[in-house]
């Protein structure tokens, strides 16, 4: 008797944060954007290997330009996968979708490994909140009943949920029972992925596994009521999903980034 040889999952790493800048020295807090980048996808090389996958999830640059989605795109030729981005709040919109499109990085809508892969727009023109608008709500759903036997992952940038940290509660996701009203019809979601909030995350809502992630720069301070920073190095989320739906994910970091951050600050 022969046995099937077992399938691979799919190897998908989530990269948020970056912030980006036109200026090679461009630095957050004292923490040099680019070289911070670099930093982890050394570390991503070393760690997990090449990614089927990469989901770029927003705040890619923090000037909004050109330059900074250019050395996006050109980073991210270290990988051999797929990618697909998103924007942030720092993000200029129109000059990320050309990028995007220049790096092969702008679908929204991704069927591989036997998963689908859903990623909004929650970015709203010179705010830091978040918003989904009704043409981004009907795109989930759409896209949640045209394949309601594949398992999904649902991403955007920002959070969707409390997450403990005062500060953040007013910048988060705003139409968020919008959001979860169309989550709740498809019980194939089985992750809902952002960024956003420059830290780990983990929860479950009704079966689903919510998750954010370390930025690729700075990581603000878990559970803080005024703006904070933490001496932490800069990170990643990788995934192994499987077809059945079951996954493993875990968050790693560039342990021998050297920086040195600006804690006094109060904002960035």
């Amino acid at each position: 008797m022969i046995s099937k040889q077992a399938t691979r999952p799919l190897r998908v790493l989530q990269l948020t944060d970056p912030h980006l800048m036109a200026s090679a020295e461009g630095a957050l807090l004292g923490v040099n954007t680019r070289d911070s980048l670099d930093a982890v996808i050394k570390e991503v090389l070393k760690s997990h290997g090449q990614p089927d996958l990469i989901l770029a999830t927003g705040d890619l640059a923090q000037d909004g330009s050109d330059e900074a989605y250019r050395v996006l795109g050109d980073r991210l030729g270290a990988f051999s996968g797929d990618c697909a981005w998103i924007a942030g709040n720092h993000d200029h919109v129109e000059r990320l979708a050309s990028a995007a499109q220049t790096y092969g990085a702008a679908r929204r809508h991704i069927v591989q490994g036997g998963w689908q892969f859903i990623l909004l727009d929650s970015s709203v023109p010179g705010k830091v909140f978040g918003e989904l608008a009704k043409s981004e709500l009907d795109f989930l759903a759409e896209m949640l009943e045209q394949h309601p036997d594949l398992p999904a992952l649902v991403t955007l940038h920002h959070h969707p949920v409390d997450i403990g940290a005062d500060w953040m509660t007013d910048i988060g996701l705003r139409n968020r029972a919008d959001f979860w009203q169309v989550i709740d019809r498809f019980p194939q979601v089985k992750i809902v992925l952002w960024g956003h909030i420059h830290q780990t995350h983990e929860q479950q809502r009704k079966g689903v596994q919510l998750l954010a992630t370390p930025s690729t720069c700075i990581q603000f301070t878990s559970g803080s009521r005024k703006f904070s920073v933490e001496d932490l190095a800069p990170g990643y989320r990788w995934f192994e999903l499987q077809a059945s739906g079951n996954f493993t994910t875990e968050v790693c970091r560039a342990l021998d980034f050297e920086f040195d951050i600006d804690q006094n600050s109060s904002g960035y």
